[in-house]
């Protein structure tokens, strides 16, 4: 490795230690460009890679809110507008009690990389805030998103910076935030938020896109291995929009998944999470006991295993992590490859820590696709959302799913390509990276010392 890369990495673990996530994306992200650092050695005389995992600006502000019982509260907002080389900054809001500056800077820094895989003219961003809420009335999230958007509004817009959703906010959150925003600006600018209702401005198929997006990536790499995705059985975590996308997709294509988890456990269906009963079951246990799973299990009469993880099941043929950062431990990944899974497919941001994403790589016998390429499909939906909204139109089911194939068929081919030019062979992994870097770093060095 380069002395140039070995300084870089030292100063982010020296500057950026109490921010463990964001250490190890970008020690992730460095450990494939080794062979792009030593060939283009300018990359070094204009400190580019020093320059990439510094944000252009990162941004914390207090958020004051009332609850029903007229107590107020305090919580911390963030944004990091991580990097606009190609476009305005793009990247969630995140409402979760764990929120702190790491979280957000790791995830802005890998949506960098992410939005550029998608083809798109988009920048790298994050936000949200420590705010979690579970267990608050319509009338408080309101409250809080309107005090959230009421200390936000100035620093985004159409072409400055455009968030959407995440993990804890919703279309309820979306729809709450860009309806103070509008009352505040006057405007009608719904192209600064995405996710929004197909009513006022949101595209369809918006909840489902990373989800299916991560269905046709994973058609792309069974292609390539000269297999179709027809009998297979999936084993994912979480129920939330993203893991309900990829068994809505999966079943349309032949597929089925038969395990998937939450908070209290995992499910095992033998039959697969295939019928619009049983899809339309998770979206009303989602919505009223986001925490347990079990009520699946007592419903439809299959296995429920309380505290656990499904990664090791035998009776599997690919693994797609969609939950939250870190799921997949050392230990989760030495089960996954005693069971003789072929496909790991990570859907969630970081699911897999770096210990266990080197432990399967190292697997000949296992293939490994990178979250940054698999699950880009959401905000490239949501790019897709701002482009309708320009506009002024709103593209059919089947106009911005074809869009959404199209795009992910691209993001594996360009990941492809990127791995063979530096000799690399058939890694994804490293392929995703060298691919959303080089387009990154390109724009930089030709809009100077930015």
């Amino acid at each position: 490795m380069s002395a140039y890369l070995n300084s870089v990495l030292d100063y982010v673990r020296k500057t950026h230690g109490d921010e463990p996530e964001f250490v190890q994306t970008v020690e992730e992200v460095f450990s494939s460009l080794k062979p792009v650092i030593d060939k283009h050695p300018e990359y070094e005389k204009v400190d580019l890679l020093k320059r990439m995992v510094e944000p252009e600006r990162m941004f914390t502000f207090r958020v004051v809110w009332m609850d029903d019982e007229g107590q107020w509260h305090t919580n911390r907002g963030f944004r990091c507008q991580f990097n606009g080389a190609i476009g305005p900054y793009k990247g969630g809001l995140r409402f979760q009690s764990n929120v702190y500056s790491g979280i957000i800077k790791f995830l802005g820094f890998e949506q960098t990389f992410k939005n550029s895989l998608t083809g798109l003219p988009i920048g790298g961003a994050k936000g949200g805030s420590d705010f979690d809420p579970a267990g608050k009335s319509d009338a408080e999230i309101m409250r809080f998103c309107q005090a959230f958007m009421t200390a936000l509004y100035r620093y985004i817009g159409p072409d400055t910076d455009v968030p959407a959703g995440d993990m804890g906010v919703g279309g309820r959150e979306i729809g709450y935030l860009f309806g103070q925003y509008r009352r505040i600006k006057g405007t009608w600018e719904n192209g600064v938020l995405t996710g929004k209702g197909v009513q006022y401005g949101g595209s369809l198929i918006r909840p489902e896109a990373t989800g299916y997006g991560a269905v046709y990536y994973l058609c792309e790499v069974l292609k390539h291995e000269n297999d179709t995705i027809e009998g297979k059985k999936i084993a994912t975590s979480g129920y939330g929009n993203v893991a309900w996308g990829i068994m809505k997709k999966a079943a349309h294509l032949g597929a089925k998944v038969t395990y998937f988890s939450g908070p209290d456990g995992y499910v095992h269906d033998p039959d697969g999470v295939i019928t619009d009963e049983k899809l339309d079951f998770i979206l009303q246990m989602r919505a009223t006991d986001p925490m347990h799973c079990k009520p699946y299990a007592d419903k439809f009469g299959c296995e429920f295993v309380p505290n656990a993880k499904p990664w090791g099941a035998k009776d599997v043929d690919i693994c797609m992590p969609a939950a939250m950062q870190n799921d997949v431990d050392i230990n989760s990944a030495k089960k996954i490859a005693e069971a003789g899974i072929k496909y790991y497919l990570e859907v969630a941001n970081m699911p897999t820590t770096n210990e266990a994403l080197n432990f399967l790589r190292g697997c000949e016998n296992i293939i490994v696709a990178p979250s940054k390429a698999v699950n880009a499909g959401g905000v490239g939906v949501s790019a897709l959302e701002m482009s309708q909204n320009s506009e002024r139109l709103v593209w059919t089911e089947e106009e911005v799913d074809e869009h959404l194939r199209n795009m992910m068929i691209s993001i594996h081919d360009s990941s492809v390509k990127a791995a063979e030019e530096y000799g690399l062979g058939y890694d994804l992994v490293d392929g995703a990276n060298i691919a959303g870097f080089t387009k990154v770093a390109q724009a930089m060095i030709d809009q100077g010392c930015f």
